[in-house]
């Protein structure tokens, strides 16, 4: 009888101690007791999957690795897949995030399986024509309509006298052009042919806008991703291939100078690229999805693009959720410092302030997951 009395006691004792302990293990964790397992936890580990653009892969690394070394419980792996399949990630759920260098269209939305997504845009950058001839000690000067006829397969040969025109006095080899395109569907494509058909007709009626450019019947060779077009070229001599500036200063390869809207031959640059977003703030619709390609200005970039980071409004898992907008929140502010190093252009002013409006919007059952 005593015996079971003291078991008894040992029992109530165990369960009043396993209780204390549950409940300060909850109060650690962060979490309020009776929410619901969507809710944020602060703390809280989570790991994130993105993938996309090629573009914007150098600097998603430094991103992902800085912000990693702040945040050790938050793990984010980025794939370099190209924007179409960010695009088909994001809509099919099987990334946390996409990035494009292209906005979607209506049709790629209504497609998405997980509700309304949002475009934040992260970083600005150059798409820049590099090609491979030794000989050429200065960077050559290209005008739209030069671009789009090697493209075209119109003009064969480097020293066609329509290059030579625009390029007196450089030594220019008797030797066949080799255009390079990109063979995914790719967001940097669609920079580089939205760029072209806003300045030749020609190439707009025959190719157009487009992540996937429909070249003629032998003209060129493909590459996959950034990586792709520039190993081909920094392996094949008389080539020249649209890439990220960022791939072509790591090659130690030239870059064009492009005419521009206002008439002048301008070097892509970090600060050339910021001049073309800056003067088209006023002209950003409430979505975000616009362009800045051939902006005016004397001296914008023409071939500049917007990478954007894409994710659902509502974010179905809590703890992800709230470290995907402790990210992107960070990579538009502290991660910033990062950007020239790396040959990109941060976002002006005033499209900063409306990113931070679209990071703000982002929720977990309708609560915000940033105030």
């Amino acid at each position: 009888m005593v015996k079971t009395m003291k078991l008894n006691n040992f029992s109530r004792i165990a369960t009043v101690l396993l209780a204390a302990i549950v409940m300060i293990g909850a109060a650690c964790s962060g979490q309020k007791m009776g929410d619901s397992a969507n809710t944020p936890a602060t703390g809280g580990s989570s790991q994130l999957t993105g993938s996309g653009s090629t573009f914007v892969k150098p600097i998603m690394d430094k991103w992902t690795s800085e912000f990693g070394k702040a945040n050790p419980t938050v793990k984010i792996d980025y794939q370099g897949t190209g924007s179409g399949a960010g695009i088909k990630a994001i809509q099919n759920q099987t990334s946390d995030f996409g990035a494009s260098d292209a906005a979607m269209s209506n049709d790629e939305l209504a497609a998405a399986k997980g509700g309304e997504i949002v475009h934040i845009p992260v970083v600005l950058g150059a798409v820049v024509l590099t090609y491979n001839l030794p000989e050429v000690k200065e960077p050559l000067k290209l005008t739209p309509e030069l671009i789009a006829d090697i493209y075209l397969g119109k003009i064969k040969k480097w020293d066609d006298e329509k290059i030579k025109k625009e390029n007196p006095g450089v030594a220019l080899p008797a030797a066949d052009i080799t255009p390079v395109f990109r063979a995914d569907g790719s967001g940097t494509s669609d920079v580089f042919t939205d760029f072209l058909s806003k300045t030749v007709p020609e190439w707009k009626e025959k190719v157009g806008r487009t992540k996937n450019p429909q070249l003629p019947q032998g003209v060129g060779i493909g590459g996959k991703g950034n990586e792709g077009v520039m190993g081909q070229v920094k392996n094949t001599p008389n080539t020249i291939g649209y890439v990220e500036l960022t791939f072509a200063k790591a090659n130690n390869l030239p870059t064009a100078l492009i005419r521009n809207a206002a008439g002048n031959f301008i070097e892509p640059t970090s600060d050339t690229v910021s001049n073309a977003a800056a003067g088209m703030t006023d002209e950003m619709p409430e979505d975000l999805r616009y362009e800045i390609t051939n902006a005016d200005g004397a001296d914008a970039y023409p071939i500049a693009g917007i990478v954007y980071v894409l994710a659902y409004k509502d974010q179905k898992d809590g703890t992800k959720g709230k470290s995907l907008v402790d990210f992107l929140w960070w990579a538009t502010h502290d991660g910033e410092k990062f950007l020239k190093e790396l040959h990109y252009a941060p976002l002006p002013a005033g499209l900063v302030q409306k990113v931070e409006g679209k990071i703000k919007s982002l929720t977990n059952a309708g609560k915000p997951l940033r105030q």
